[in-house]
């Protein structure tokens, strides 16, 4: 029985400094930095003040085992005191994505052992929203790293939450790779919903996430794929969010929604070739959250994931995260604080922080009107860009949309 909210907060930070521990080699992309920067900014905006951030525990191995396997995890374990084996590529450990650190496994621990805290938080009563920006590594598998990934801490977060009193919970990944390691976890289980948007996966790794992987067996219609090619940009992105997300997730009327919010969709990612803005991913973080409190009786988990513009990008798009779990909104307009640019020069100097809470991007969309309905408006990059993301989105209405018992051709839905 899902337990119902009582003396709750309106929202809860998970966060610890032992997440900076999740740190791969001085040249990989994922750099623990991205946390503290964002955790710094949200400080200095006054965002924190009167919060009182959760320290989460580690995550035991029993916890670990929901998802992955024991020798995994020993491999995990063993790789991290070192020195390297050529076992360790049997688990995808010791590649360019991810290399061997010291006390890996530890480390991961914790990262899940921040998702599982947000995940009990909810589940208790205590909260209705919870977020912890170190989690988000849903691209481990069962048997393996991937993707700078070591443990899926969101799949881990959803087996627990499927044990104790939940029995219908929606995952949405707004990462620009597919969700893979989650969608995996939960293919062939119907009471979770996976939705992922994502870069093409001819154009991307993991190459996965096609409309056509829908869900096996009872499951078939619970996996859905949206994906969108190099270019897309805020319009483009929300008119296919809001054509695919609202309709799968009021049919499937999950109690809880959990969000990977990703933010390496952005126009300055170094890894990816979407091209949103900070205030389209705002927009995004702000309709997942009014999902959950639409459907869900408020109930949202949300976690951090990719995103590799360590100054410019994801303390901006995470700060707005917080805000939006906080119920303290932050306009795109809003001043950075000096103090934090300054803190920022001081350990980035080569990189221009930036000076607004918003890229002045524009988050206003045509809703999606149905197969063949794109106007004939604006330039004709434009239009091209819309009807290439209208032929994304009719794809993937037609292979999921009819198995939640819903109309793909009618844009009510």
């Amino acid at each position: 029985m899902v337990t119902s909210p009582r003396s709750e907060t309106s929202g809860t930070v998970v966060w610890t400094e032992r997440f900076l521990g999740y740190t791969w080699s001085p040249e990989h992309p994922m750099k623990p930095a991205r946390l503290q920067y964002t955790m710094s900014l949200a400080q200095s905006l006054g965002l924190l003040e009167g919060v009182e951030p959760l320290a989460p525990d580690a995550a035991t191995r029993s916890d670990l085992m929901r998802v992955h396997s024991g020798s995994y995890i020993e491999a995990v374990r063993r790789a991290g005191q070192g020195p390297p084996t050529p076992e360790d590529a049997v688990y995808g450990l010791g590649t360019a994505d991810n290399p061997v650190f010291p006390r890996m496994h530890e480390a991961a621990s914790v990262i899940v052992g921040g998702t599982l805290a947000a995940a009990q938080e909810i589940a208790a009563g205590r909260t209705r929203r919870a977020v912890s920006i170190g989690g988000g590594m849903h691209h481990a598998m069962p048997n393996s790293a991937a993707g700078f990934c070591v443990y899926n801490d969101a799949a881990i977060a959803i087996s627990w939450l499927l044990d104790h009193g939940f029995d219908r919970i929606a995952y949405l990944d707004v990462d620009v790779h597919h969700g893979d390691g989650v969608q995996h976890a939960f293919y062939a289980d119907p009471r979770v919903l996976t939705v992922s948007m994502h870069q093409h996966p001819a154009t991307l790794w993991p190459n996965t996430g096609w409309p056509e992987e829908t869900g096996v067996g009872a499951a078939e219609g619970t996996s859905i794929n949206l994906p969108l090619l190099p270019g897309t940009r805020d319009a483009q992105w929300l008119r296919g969010f809001h054509a695919v997300v609202p309709g799968a997730v009021a049919a499937f009327r999950p109690q809880i929604i959990v969000s990977q919010c990703g933010v390496d969709t952005h126009r300055e990612d170094p890894l990816a070739d979407l091209e949103l803005t900070v205030d389209g991913q705002r927009a995004a973080f702000l309709a997942m959250r009014d999902l959950a409190d639409e459907h869900a009786e408020g109930r949202w988990l949300a976690i951090g994931g990719g995103g590799y513009g360590v100054v410019r990008v994801v303390p901006r798009a995470w700060t707005h995260l917080l805000a939006a779990a906080l119920d303290r909104p932050l306009a795109p307009e809003t001043p950075v604080p000096a103090d934090w640019i300054d803190q920022v020069r001081a350990s980035a100097p080569r990189v221009q922080p930036p000076t607004t809470m918003g890229d002045g991007g524009d988050t206003a969309f045509r809703p999606w009107d149905g197969p063949g309905g794109t106007p004939e408006i604006g330039d004709a990059g434009q239009i091209r860009a819309q009807r290439a993301v209208d032929t994304a989105i009719t794809a993937t209405r037609r292979a999921t949309f009819g198995l939640l018992g819903l109309d793909p051709e009618d844009p009510r839905d």
